[in-house]
């Protein structure tokens, strides 16, 4: 199997305690921090700004993954590329100009990807897949952590995943999936062609620790 990566969404963790929550994720041994940042408009949430994305900076060497769930991101791209952050991902439903927010993302020297609410066909990326670097499946609906997993994801991935193999292109986008993934629910998506998983409340939880709650999920893949 190949390497599969595991990303924190920094959403669910204590921000009463936050450069502790991120150093117990580090120590677990996670490969990197998911941002969801929300405006209030392309979903009914509020998160964050680019100050707490600056703070987790300070608190981690580790990759950050910035999903901007906003609407118009072409409008915030500047200050959130100027964070410190290795990767930023954009909504499909969300850019009247998609291809041009991808091209800004990796003109400021990152990792740029473009994300798919649960409604959306894999297909309504296909002719942005040779200009990004991952693809970010949704499964849940967006716009809160916690919500129960979508059942038909996998299924979804699948058909990616088919796509991405179609197109024959020599580095071909990864994908990532984000939204209700636990121990029932991370090798059906891993099975299905993810290779980025975000985790929430599946590792930010006040039933056990995180080095447990990543363990568990290791060892699903086992």
């Amino acid at each position: 199997m190949a390497a599969i990566h595991l990303l924190p969404s920094i959403l669910t963790a204590d921000f009463g305690r936050l450069a502790a929550s991120i150093a117990e994720a580090e120590a677990a041994g996670v490969d990197g921090f998911h941002l969801d940042v929300m405006d209030g408009m392309f979903v009914p949430n509020i998160t964050f700004g680019v100050s707490t994305i600056e703070a987790v900076r300070q608190a981690t060497a580790l990759p950050l993954d910035v999903h901007l769930m906003v609407e118009e991101p072409l409008r915030l791209l500047p200050a959130f590329l100027s964070a410190g952050v290795e990767m930023v991902t954009v909504h499909v439903e969300a850019c009247r100009d998609p291809y041009r927010a991808v091209d800004d993302i990796r003109r400021a020297e990152c990792l740029a990807g473009i994300a798919m609410n649960p409604g959306t066909s894999p297909e309504a990326v296909r002719e942005l897949l040779p200009y990004v670097d991952r693809v970010l499946v949704m499964t849940v609906p967006p716009g809160f952590g916690g919500a129960p997993f979508i059942a038909g994801s996998p299924a979804k991935v699948h058909r990616l995943d088919s796509l991405i193999a179609a197109t024959g292109l020599e580095l071909p986008p990864a994908i990532q999936v984000d939204g209700g993934v636990d121990a029932s629910t991370i090798r059906a998506v891993v099975d299905a062609g993810a290779r980025y998983v975000v985790a929430g409340s599946s590792i930010y939880n006040a039933h056990r620790s995180v080095a447990d709650s990543v363990a568990i999920l290791r060892e699903a893949l086992a």
